[in-house]
């Protein structure tokens, strides 16, 4: 005190700590936060499984169960190439010949064609007997009259499945690409359910393929109750049903990534050549031809945008230096 100069300080009182609770505390135990569930992209394969109708590298299931009758039909084709060799038409200049099937735009009743094929194989070569009950058509018979006593004893043929996939596209008027995605369905439900498809449950499968496809990837909505007109004596209740296990057995799984469609079409292409079902080739018209030249363009005046869009230069040839257009058109001489 007195003459002694005092410094007080003043300590402010120190922050209480809290503990930080996780969400995952108040989980029960086994549990786990929905921010760590994988997206269905996100999710892999298990070891040693390839998924065909996932993978683009991996063969597509109907060329391994026909790979013979693929090695036997190409060498006979070659055996006739040698034979009437003369007689191949070639294109020329003023000739060039395409047939109208595309990727992008495949031929509807060859396509369908291809994938009925496709299907015979998986029946007449399958590796196993394993069936579901949902599948099987004695137990949810397509019609009032049933199904015979050795109805799973016997192979249909090449012509009664193509029927039964014709008579479903054109009642329900779907297209080219959806009958390239029911073949995709249809390997991937063999995967993820591990069953075959026989002469006893393809019809019900085929069906759920078509009818999964149809309402993913068309553009015109089909209804249950649609199929249900076309197949007269079957139920909603089992339409619907059969779609809801198809879905799980997919596990909810119904991207097809254009990788994956491109590798079907083609070995569906390969698998028609090998059957002489090959698409039939036809001079190129002047019709024809300006339509693939309007959709060329439009593809071109995409790129160009881009292209210009990101500040690249697309150098010009000579051609186009004179007359000063950006994007260079292929010149085609019409007969």
């Amino acid at each position: 005190m007195g003459n002694q100069n005092s410094c007080c300080c003043y300590r402010s009182p120190s922050p209480i700590r809290k503990d930080i609770v996780k969400l995952e505390d108040y989980l029960p135990e086994g549990e786990v936060s929905s921010n760590n569930i994988q997206h269905i992209s996100e999710r892999e394969p298990d070891d040693g499984d390839i998924d065909p109708s996932q993978d683009p590298i991996a063969g597509t299931i109907f060329m391994e169960r026909s790979k013979a009758s693929i090695e036997n039909g190409m060498t006979r084709k070659r055996s006739q190439h040698q034979i009437a060799d003369k007689l191949k038409k070639s294109s020329s200049c003023s000739t060039i010949y395409l047939d109208d099937s595309t990727v992008s735009q495949p031929n509807l009743k060859n396509t369908v064609k291809c994938v009925a094929l496709a299907i015979y194989y998986h029946i007449k070569n399958r590796t196993s007997e394993r069936r579901l009950d949902i599948f099987d058509e004695k137990l949810h018979p397509l019609n009032k009259e049933g199904v015979c006593d050795d109805y799973d004893k016997y192979n249909p043929e090449h012509k009664q499945i193509y029927k039964f996939v014709r008579t479903l596209f054109n009642a329900a008027q779907l297209t080219a690409e959806c009958a390239i995605i029911t073949l995709v369905y249809l390997e991937r439900l063999l995967i993820c359910a591990e069953l075959d498809i026989a002469p006893s449950n393809w019809k019900r499968i085929v069906l759920g393929a078509i009818l999964l496809a149809s309402k993913v990837w068309d553009d015109q909505a089909v209804w249950n109750v649609d199929y249900c007109q076309i197949l007269k004596d079957i139920t909603v209740e089992d339409m619907n049903e059969l779609e809801r296990q198809f879905l799980e057995m997919l596990q909810f799984n119904i991207n097809v990534p254009s990788s994956v469609y491109a590798k079907y079409y083609f070995d569906l292409r390969t698998l028609a050549e090998a059957n002489d079902l090959a698409f039939p080739s036809e001079p190129l018209s002047k019709e024809r031809a300006q339509k693939l030249e309007a959709m060329s363009r439009v593809m071109e005046d995409k790129i160009a945008a881009e292209v210009t869009k990101n500040g690249i230069k697309k150098w010009s040839s000579l051609d186009n230096v004179n007359s000063g257009a950006g994007v260079r058109r292929s010149v085609a001489i019409l007969s």
